[in-house]
């Protein structure tokens, strides 16, 4: 019989994804900008490959998801959507799409999103289900489906999850593009600069992250997610319970005991 494959085992196409690391920073960077960097099958998988890899790397503390070329994702491939014809064909598609953007989202290192062009429709998606994005000025996202009769309902579950019902609605029904400072300004994305400061104003928001406790850090990552979908009450058991267990951790006693003294 032959053993289960291990994260470490994992063969990631290149041509589709790149994985790299540079010290505590990993970077994932979709790679076929000839056709917009589309959310393949394949491309699904390499992506969920390359996160369960960095997930048992301890050394990796913060992931960022980039692209190459002027798009950073069109979304799903219509050729091989146009190729498909059956139910369970789709239905296995973005339930797979689905269970990549869930694996962002249950990540233990938060993944940024470096946004240097257009995301459309499920590569709006995916900004959507990083913990945190940074845009060029010339970014610009949409959930266009409904411009081909397909409504965009995953990316919808995603967007609407980061701005308001109405703005998401408005975006689902129309198909039109928003600017990135909209895009700012309405909670997709954490920050906007000029193209040229992309790489370094990603670099400022990873630096300020890499130094806090890893622990607290996939800790506080999962409870925040956890009581997004819950009532107020039970969200603050959730809440309580995470820092209690979080208070008693090695990180957090020396912090506390570091702070205590400087008193």
């Amino acid at each position: 019989m032959q053993a289960p494959q291990t994260p470490a085992d994992i063969a990631i196409d290149a041509s589709l994804v790149r994985l790299e690391r540079d010290g505590a920073i990993a970077r994932l960077t979709l790679n076929q900008p000839t056709k917009y960097n589309p959310l393949s099958a394949p491309t699904i998988e390499a992506l969920i490959a390359s996160l369960a890899i960095l997930a048992s790397d301890a050394q990796v503390r913060v992931i960022v998801l980039a692209a190459e070329g002027k798009a950073f994702s069109a979304g799903h491939d219509l050729n091989e959507m146009g190729a498909e014809c059956s139910l369970d064909g789709f239905r296995a598609l973005f339930t797979r799409c689905g269970e990549l953007m869930m694996a962002i989202q249950r990540q233990p290192q938060p993944v940024v999103a470096r946004v240097q062009g257009v995301a459309t429709a499920a590569g709006c998606q995916l900004v959507a289900m990083c913990d945190l994005a940074v845009a060029s000025e010339n970014a610009r996202f949409a959930v266009s489906g409904i411009n081909l009769g397909l409504f965009c309902a995953t990316p919808a579950v995603a967007l609407s999850r980061n701005i308001s019902r109405k703005q998401a609605m408005e975006m689902l029904l129309t198909g039109e593009f928003i600017d990135a400072a909209t895009a700012r300004e309405r909670g997709l994305v954490n920050r906007v600069v000029p193209l040229a400061e992309l790489d370094a104003e990603i670099g400022r928001l990873c630096a300020s992250i890499v130094v806090k406790s890893p622990v607290a850090v996939a800790a506080g990552k999962q409870l925040y997610y956890r009581q997004l979908e819950t009532g107020v009450e039970a969200a603050y058991a959730l809440a309580a319970e995470a820092m209690a267990c979080n208070a008693i951790e090695s990180d957090a006693r020396r912090g506390i005991a570091a702070f205590t003294k400087r008193g």
